[in-house]
């Protein structure tokens, strides 16, 4: 018997696991409904993939040539914990002409790793065990849990395919109590593909400021819209220092595996954040910083091109579902479908579950994207026409069998 065994057997005779050391925060978390659906799909060619929320571009060569570049100049060091000037001069101009939201780069920009990282600070910053954080549903997966482990308590608003998913403002008022004191948003919103417009956002802000409270906006997939243009919740006039911007390059640029997002809001909020950044990760990698600033100097076309494409391929999925007879509201934002498989008396788990094993499609359950996900499928077109067509195909050979 190894040493690692015997250990195991001791520990293991005295009543105690490996576990029992971790915070219960931590140990409560339920692991990634989308990662773990998706496992059960890696190795297998034959599946076809409308899962990941992933560009299906490959970041554009001028931006990776400008990395190679900085490598091969032995730009390989540190740089300021809040990022290079120059990065965070582009991201303030950036942020001015397409969304006019005006932020000084010294002391109100944050550059991170990813937005996620971004999100993970501002809420580490401001929270305060048991303050309770608002999250309109169907969400990004990720910001319940994060909360969770900062300590706050996340209590869901749910949005419905009827208002096209936007946050209404009575029942966001529903949800609100004396402990409330961030409201998360994510518009254009992933999974739904809901908008918010400049008028959805009024009411929003006036219970804002009546509650006193701080929004965190993820507005990662801002570039990503057909039709109306994204309105960042932050240039709602008195919003501004009220905010904390999230937004990054991953989505817009196809730079997921290059990690680089950015925060932007108060000094006083930034400061708190760029104290936690500088004492976990120090700084955003000094060479994803120069691809980032390459990529806002030169890559908006080509950013445009692949919204073209997103939205060509938006169309075919929306009404290839519909054909299909699954009802699916027309998302305006982002890359994904959520359709509604209620027709079918399945689960959203059941669903998706039986269309992997039965189908050869992989797709999220709604429900893992909150409650107000359950009887959903989320569905990214981020992926090429064919295999878009192709999947379209044996959705409806599923669908059909499970009505016969």
């Amino acid at each position: 018997m190894s040493i690692h065994s015997q250990e195991e057997q001791h520990m293991e005779s005295a009543g105690k696991t490996m576990t029992s050391y971790l915070a219960p925060r931590v140990r409560d978390i339920q692991p990634s409904g989308i990662r773990r659906f998706f496992d059960l799909a890696s190795g297998n060619k034959d599946i076809i993939t409308l899962g990941v929320g992933e560009p299906d571009f490959i970041t554009p060569w001028h931006v990776r040539e400008a990395c190679v570049y900085s490598l091969e100049r032995g730009f390989t060091s540190y740089t300021s914990n809040a990022g290079t000037p120059e990065l965070r001069e582009a991201i303030a101009e950036y942020l001015d002409n397409s969304y006019q939201v005006k932020y000084n780069p010294k002391d109100e920009i944050l550059v991170t790793v990813g937005a996620s990282e971004a999100i993970d600070l501002a809420l580490r910053a401001l929270i305060v065990p048991g303050d309770e954080i608002l999250i309109p549903v169907p969400c990004y997966i990720s910001y319940s849990p994060i909360t969770a482990v900062g300590g706050g308590v996340p209590v869901e608003v749910e949005t419905f395919a009827k208002d096209s998913f936007k946050l209404q403002a009575a029942q966001l008022e529903a949800k609100i109590t004396p402990r409330s004191k961030v409201l998360i948003l994510n518009y254009p919103s992933n999974p739904t593909g809901g908008i918010m417009s400049y008028e959805d956002w009024l009411p929003i802000a006036k219970l804002v400021e009546k509650h006193d409270l701080i929004v965190i906006s993820d507005e990662i997939y801002s570039e990503l819209t057909y039709g109306e243009k994204h309105v960042s919740f932050a240039s709602i006039p008195g919003m501004k220092d009220r905010t904390i911007l999230v937004n990054g390059f991953s989505k817009a640029f196809a730079m997921t595996g290059w990690r680089m997002g950015y925060a932007c809001g108060h000094p006083d909020l930034i400061y708190a954040m760029l104290k936690i950044h500088q004492y976990t990760v120090m700084c955003a990698p000094v060479m994803g910083q120069i691809a980032a600033l390459e990529a806002l100097k030169n890559g908006l076309e080509e950013k445009d091109h692949m919204v073209e494409s997103y939205n060509q391929r938006r169309r075919l999925i929306v009404q290839g579902l519909r054909d299909i007879g699954l009802a699916c509201h027309e998302p305006q934002g982002a890359f994904y479908a959520f359709p509604s498989i209620e027709s079918t008396g399945l689960t959203s788990e059941e669903f998706a579950t039986g269309l992997l094993k039965e189908a050869k499609v992989a797709a999220v359950p709604g429900n893992v994207f909150g409650a107000g996900g359950e009887g959903f499928l989320r569905c990214s077109y981020a992926t090429s026409v064919n295999q878009i067509s192709e999947a379209l195909h044996r959705i409806g050979q599923f669908v059909h069998q499970l009505n016969r």
